[in-house]
């Protein structure tokens, strides 16, 4: 199964030298974190706010300790590992045929495969503020912090992961844009599209070979040069770089 498609990719690839991957929740969900817009996802489970609300800068402002709840349970997934699909990309970027990973997603889970590039539109669950002072802190302090956790200084910790109402990072946005405008080949992976501005990011690409790599079709029409309905890893599991 696939195997056409999948040497239709292989074939991309080895005409690649400036591969630029964008990925979304779906890249990940193969290492057990759950997504929100699939049919089983986030978005579909029953809770006292909807998910929506819950990952906005004003619920975070008003109800930190029903976020950090939320949060916790279901967006700091720190056990998972990263799964064959962001093992290829690291690999293919040790090779020098991959310049950059483009993602939406929080988990860290690409630069624990390797990857050296990657811009993180929506931020990070492993970078924490205090609001009041900026002091760093990482992952597992707010896992395990009681309630809300707190700066030594008494400040609110905030993380570093773009909620709605909140803009995306202007260098991040410079450093994917430059990197999807420079590729030869972008390769769209995990993701409906449906979520703005990053999906708009795919605009900027004018190199020779589009691929979409996506469980289901993408909620934005693209005109991809070769479009596979897979499981991410599954595909990129059986390319050679």
């Amino acid at each position: 199964m696939y195997e056409r498609e999948t040497e239709q990719l292989q074939a991309i690839l080895d005409d690649s030298s400036r591969i630029v991957f964008f990925g979304g929740a779906g890249v990940s969900t193969e290492s057990g974190i759950p997504d929100f817009r699939s049919a089983d996802g986030i978005y579909h489970q029953k809770y006292k706010y909807a998910p929506e609300q819950v990952v906005s800068h004003t619920f975070f402002m008003r109800y930190p300790e029903a976020f950090y709840e939320f949060y916790r349970e279901k967006m700091m997934c720190l056990d998972a590992k990263p799964n064959p699909a962001h093992r290829k990309l690291a690999e293919l970027e040790r090779a020098g045929k991959l310049t950059a990973v483009v993602t939406q997603n929080i988990d860290g889970l690409h630069q624990a495969a390797g990857s050296r590039t990657v811009w993180e539109l929506h931020g990070s669950i492993h970078r924490n503020y205090c609001m009041d002072c900026g002091k760093f802190y990482d992952a597992q302090y707010v896992k395990d912090a009681e309630g809300v956790p707190r700066c030594g200084c008494g400040g609110l910790i905030k993380p570093d992961v773009v909620l709605y109402e909140e803009g995306l990072d202007q260098n991040v946005i410079r450093g994917a844009v430059e990197a999807i405008a420079a590729a030869d080949t972008l390769i769209i992976g995990g993701t409906s599209l449906v979520v703005y501005p990053a999906a708009g990011f795919i605009d900027y690409f004018r190199g020779r070979h589009l691929v979409v790599i996506n469980k289901s079709s993408t909620g934005r029409a693209v005109r991809a040069e070769l479009s596979i309905n897979a499981p991410i890893g599954e595909i990129m599991d059986r390319l050679h770089v």
